[in-house]
């Protein structure tokens, strides 16, 4: 830091959705390395007062650390961009087009990028008859960290019944086999490839409880395959527009080699938890924890 007053950072983090215990340990690791990169932190729990809440403090920089609805979805960075409050992270649009799976597909399909097939229909329409040959993937079509994704198997006779707090529209997705790979981009630089191996799925669970997964970084992979990743990720960022840091997420079918790499879906507020894998990524390429916040600080903008 030079000999001027250190920026003064707000760190959002909580909010509202249903990853709020996912964002408080992610803006808590997060306050804490700026603090110690030298800026002045403030902590916000991103509540329906938070404008007013970020009047008061009027800080240099807003660092998102929300997940989910209304904090990466385009929400809160509309409600920055009007107070015109730098932030980093993604933009209006790019955080809107990535949380919405169906529009992102079509994005990544437009430039060639493998996506599964995929279709909405209505929740209500599964308690008459499967919607696709199993086995598939019922998930919401805006939301993130494998919230209300259910797998249903080849021998089940009918859909499962939904929870209640599913939306009335959900993604029917076909299920594709393999190993679960991720791939995060910091600025304009696809980092590694980390080869995520657990017990069932890289499920909520898996995510973000010590133990629930183990991460081979960099992943043990044919070099046709761990470029590719990088590519992908790449141009996954690029056509979506993200600013900052990304982290594209991938299934390979090793059988198929090349044409069994699919890309699944790209995520513009990866988690930054102790078990988070982005963290993890930026350290083994030589960008330490603290390196990689202070980055993100000193890229934030409006107008993203």
């Amino acid at each position: 830091m030079s000999s001027r007053a250190p920026k003064t950072v707000v760190v959002l983090k909580g909010g509202l959705s249903a990853e709020r215990s996912v964002s408080l340990s992610t803006g808590q690791e997060c306050a804490t390395a700026l603090r110690q990169a030298g800026y002045n932190v403030v902590e916000i729990d991103a509540d329906v007062n938070l404008e007013k809440h970020l009047r008061t403090v009027n800080p240099d920089v807003v660092f998102n650390a929300l997940h989910g609805r209304w904090g990466e979805d385009g929400c809160v960075q509309g409600m920055l961009e009007w107070l015109g409050l730098a932030y980093t992270h993604s933009g209006i649009l790019a955080s809107a087009l990535a949380m919405n799976k169906e529009k992102s597909k079509d994005t990544f399909q437009r430039i060639g990028l493998p996506v599964a097939e995929s279709f909405l229909v209505a929740r209500n329409s599964l308690a008459e008859k499967h919607p696709m040959a199993t086995p598939y993937v019922i998930k919401p079509n805006n939301e993130g960290s494998s919230v209300g994704v259910y797998f249903v198997s080849e021998n089940e006779k009918n859909p499962p019944k939904l929870s209640d707090d599913m939306p009335e529209k959900v993604m029917i997705e076909a299920f594709v086999p393999g190993r679960e790979l991720t791939t995060t981009v910091v600025g304009e630089r696809a980092l590694t490839v980390t080869d995520i191996i657990t017990d069932d799925w890289y499920d909520f669970h898996a995510k973000y409880s010590d133990g629930g997964s183990k991460h081979v970084v960099p992943a043990k992979l044919p070099d046709i395959i761990f470029e590719a990743c990088l590519d992908y990720a790449l141009q996954a960022h690029q056509v979506l527009g993200c600013r900052g840091i990304s982290r594209t997420d991938f299934r390979w079918d090793e059988e198929k080699g090349l044409a069994g790499l699919i890309l699944l879906e790209t995520n513009t507020q990866p988690g930054m938890t102790p078990t988070s894998l982005s963290p993890e990524q930026a350290v083994i390429s030589g960008m330490p924890f603290v390196e990689l916040c202070k980055f993100l600080v000193e890229d934030a903008s409006c107008n993203r």
